[in-house]
């Protein structure tokens, strides 16, 4: 006879590896002791009748009826063993009767498990081992939870037979009081678990893993999702979100995360759908469950305890913490399978999360959760693209284009991938040459499935690059070639796809360009019939009203523009250049006035919440509060779609009226090193900013994105020639101080004061200005024509010569500058070629808008 002491010792041991779901390890235990104790032979024989069910069931769902068969086959023994234990005075014959119970109802006799569970009182049983402490009780505790789960399933067995529908509701009432007891008892024997487990670890004992083994069985799981979706089921959405936040409120353990992650995925999606703002409703941490009596785990509660007030509060507290168990999920699964299953919940996760966290502009936050989520995507098309996308619209856009390279070698044919790269490259990273071979990929991989529309922007694309890559080209011959070429290209693209207005678009935009302007009216015109409130379209046609000089039809199509887009900056300008011609100075100078006060709006709100500047919105709430945002990725065979995100209501995001436009449509060519075309005079003029900082301690650079501040300039640089064509010469003055505070070394400030100095006469030193401006910026053509001006004044005809000539190979098409080259070439003895210069400026000018058509940007959306 062994001691008590030693006994009871073994009986723990054996009990812990049971609640691990070690059945073998305890069973050999328990035969070692058998041969030395009669009490181990029962305990022997229990055992050897749990672990032939609970091994049955690890390979067998017995929440599915299909395995019905296998278990009246297979579990003949186990059904044996157990039927001896329940009917002898063991002290396992409670748990063997539940067992019995649990096999009863595997092998689909359920009204017979039914009777067997009734004659135990579950609930005293549950209340006197949720109070108890020890390893033995968890384990029964979690039969007891396994036991409610099968009551209710075999009470939803017998709904069928009721004949009313009161008593079916009182049926499912009861249901589902017995799977919301089954899912609270699983939780409260789960928290002993792991404060057991804390506890014997913080003593340095040696210890199995107690995770090899243990799984949340499928009874639970099922009891655990049934509630929830009986309340729906019955209309009672309010109960069902109450009951999720009640599983959430649970302390969590190292055993219920997966289940943790399950319940806040699903609730999240359901308050998606179901609740809006006003129908939100308030989170109650008194509420309670049916069943108040049954025991209930143990939940966070404190007075720091952080509750959400509204639903984007609590969606994104929900996401956040099934994003947190998911990527550890997916990173320590090593099962196919299993795999796979986690990467589909996890997916779920990061687009519910992107929708989220776009319609609260946070970016930066979505990138952060997709930076994670590459630890566990290898090849996963879907992740990638989203990372790639989140990467755009939070402004890293040289990152972006290489998470789009992984895209595209995951997917070699998406045709999405490569004109959203060739885009990255135009309109941000300035890498025209790169973004042409995004494009050519496309042309490359096209069949004859290929849809039309998206063979169409792919040419349209490589016509752009065409254009761009002209424009930083220093030789004439070798621009009006790429110009023929993108012509070409723009013009298949409009076969391919009549219907299409961005094509149209660029061939209006193209043919104006070569000044071509009744082609280019015929296209412009096309585009607008497609697609009446592109802004593009609207603007280019007011330019071409103004190169015919119709500047009244000009004037009132940009008034109907800014009806739509009334803080349009872009429009705004061109308005303040027709206004001088059509209604006199004084009303262009309240026009920029006016520019300036929508800027200072703008900007504030761009410095207070950190947005792309390339979508900047001046109503928060609007923001905030729109409901329509889809962070879907785009796809360009959707004519027209956006690649950053899809807007439901599409009129609410394309008509909306306070939209900024991007800084290239907003700028002439040569006017400053903000255009694309002159990254190395940026470069230049920051390292000059640089020394400015360092000499200089009062000089701060600005806060806020520096693209904000450079639109600034450009309306003080309008405004101070304005100025002086009034002949007021201290304002001007006063809008080159302003620029000077903004950029000490820019190209503005250079420009400006020579501006000043050549009203007033002093050309000498407007020389040093202009030659100084020039430095900085060799492209900027205003510079050169002012310089030629100045040197000519000066007497020095031959150097003004070259200058001149240089301002009309960088823009052919400046016809004062021609006009001057002219007037010099006559003083020097030229009378031939100045009078070609003289007639040149004259055709010139005679389709010269009142603002260069470049100014509107080459768009690929």
């Amino acid at each position: 006879m062994t001691s008590k002491a030693k006994t009871q010792r073994l009986e723990a041991e054996i009990d812990k590896y049971r609640s691990e779901s070690n059945w073998r390890k305890s069973l050999d235990l328990a035969k070692q002791w058998a041969p030395k104790s009669t009490e181990f032979a029962m305990t022997v024989t229990f055992l050897q009748g749990e672990m032939n069910l609970e091994e049955f069931l690890e390979i067998h769902d017995p929440t599915q009826e299909d395995h019905i068969f296998a278990a009246r086959s297979e579990l003949t023994d186990a059904n044996e063993y157990l039927s001896k234990v329940a009917a002898s005075p063991s002290p396992h014959s409670i748990q063997a009767s539940l067992l019995l119970a649990k096999i009863q109802f595997c092998q689909g006799f359920y009204q017979v498990a039914l009777s067997t569970l009734d004659q135990h009182d579950l609930s005293a049983l549950a209340m006197r081992e949720s109070e108890a402490n020890s390893w033995r009780n968890t384990r029964l505790l979690y039969i007891v939870a396994e036991s409610y789960a099968i009551r209710g399933k075999c009470l939803e067995k017998g709904k069928t037979s009721l004949k009313t529908k009161f008593k079916a509701a009182e049926r499912d009432s009861e249901i589902i009081a017995c799977y919301e007891t089954a899912g609270d008892l699983a939780l409260l024997c789960l928290q002993q678990r792991d404060k057991f487990l804390t506890a014997q670890q913080g003593t340095g004992l040696q210890m199995t893993d107690p995770a090899s083994n243990f799984v949340v069985t499928p009874l639970i799981e099922m009891a655990i999702a049934e509630v929830p979706y009986m309340h729906l089921q019955r209309g009672e959405e309010t109960k069902c979100i109450t009951r999720y936040r009640e599983m959430l409120r649970a302390v969590e353990s190292r055993f219920s995360q997966d289940i943790r992650k399950t319940l806040a995925l699903e609730l999240a999606q359901l308050l998606l759908k179901s609740c809006s703002v006003k129908s939100y409703p308030q989170i109650d941490l008194d509420a309670k469950g049916l069943n108040v009596q049954a025991p209930k785990p143990c939940v966070y509660s404190s007075e720091k305890l952080f509750v959400p007030k509204t639903l984007d509060e609590e969606v994104l507290l929900l996401l956040l913490i099934a994003e947190a168990v998911g990527t550890k999920e997916a990173v320590l699964e090593r099962s196919k399978e299993t795999q796979e299953l986690t990467f589909l919940n996890v997916t779920a996760i990061y687009d519910l999360l992107a929708l989220m966290l776009v319609k609260r502009a946070q970016f930066g936050r979505l990138t952060e959760s997709f930076e994670k989520a590459m630890r566990f995507s290898y090849q996963e098309f879907h992740i990638w693209y989203q990372f790639a996308n989140s990467l755009i619209s939070s402004g890293k856009y040289a990152q972006a284009e290489q998470v789009l390279g992984e895209c595209h070698m995951l997917a070699p044919k998406n045709a999405s991938v490569c004109l959203q790269a060739a885009q990255l490259c135009y309109e941000h990273l300035q890498t025209y040459n790169k973004g042409m071979e995004w494009a050519k990929l496309v042309i490359q991989f096209s069949s004859p499935s290929t849809p039309k529309h998206v063979m169409a922007r792919a040419y349209m694309a490589k016509g752009i690059g065409l254009c761009l890559v002209a424009k930083d080209s220093k030789l004439l011959a070798d621009r009006q070639k790429m110009d023929q070429e993108a012509l070409q290209f723009f013009k298949k693209a409009h076969d391919l796809d009549p219907k299409d207005y961005l094509c149209a678009f660029h061939l209006g935009l193209q043919c104006a360009n070569m000044r071509r302007i009744q082609e280019a009216m015929s296209y412009i015109k096309l585009s607008l019939k497609h697609r009446s409130d592109f802004i593009h379209s609207l603007h280019l046609l007011a330019l071409l009203l103004s190169a015919r000089k119709q500047h009244g039809e000009a004037m009132d199509l940009v008034l109907a523009a800014l009806e739509e887009y009334p803080d349009n900056l872009s429009l705004l300008m061109t308005k303040a250049k027709l206004q001088k011609i059509v209604q006199g100075p004084e009303e262009a100078l309240s026009t920029y006035k006016m520019m300036l006060k929508l800027w200072k709006d703008l900007h504030e709100l761009d410095v207070e919440e950190g947005l792309d500047p390339q979508c900047k919105i001046v109503d928060r709430s609007l923001w905030e509060k729109r409901s329509n945002v889809v962070t879907t990725l785009s796809e360009f065979n959707e004519r027209g779609s956006d690649p950053q995100c899809k807007i439901a209501d599409r009129s609410l995001w394309e008509k909306r009226s306070n939209v900024v436009t991007t800084l290239s449509e907003f700028n002439e060519r040569g006017s400053g090193s903000i255009r694309a075309e002159s990254m190395a005079a940026s470069r230049v003029e920051k390292a000059l900013s640089d020394l400015a900082s360092s000499m200089n301690s009062s000089f701060q650079p600005r806060v806020g994105p520096q693209r904000s501040w450079i639109i600034q300039a450009q309306i003080w640089l309008n405004l101070a020639e304005l100025y002086l064509s009034l002949n007021q010469v201290n304002e001007a003055q006063s809008c080159a101080l302003e620029t000077f505070n903004l950029f000490p070394h820019s190209v503005f400030v250079f420009f400006l004061r020579g501006l000043v100095l050549e009203h007033r006469g002093y050309w000498t030193e407007a020389k040093v200005c202009f030659e100084n401006a020039v430095a900085v910026n060799p492209a900027h053509t205003k510079s050169l024509y002012h310089l030629g001006i100045v040197l000519h004044k000066l007497g020095d005809n031959r150097l003004a010569e070259k200058t001149l000539r240089d301002a009309v190979n960088l823009d052919p098409c400046f016809h004062k500058a021609w006009f001057m080259l002219g007037t010099v070439l006559e003083a020097v003895g030229e009378p031939d070629d100045a009078s070609n210069c003289l007639i040149t400026g004259s055709l010139l000018e005679a389709t010269c808008p009142v603002a260069p058509f470049n100014v509107i940007q080459r768009v690929m959306r």
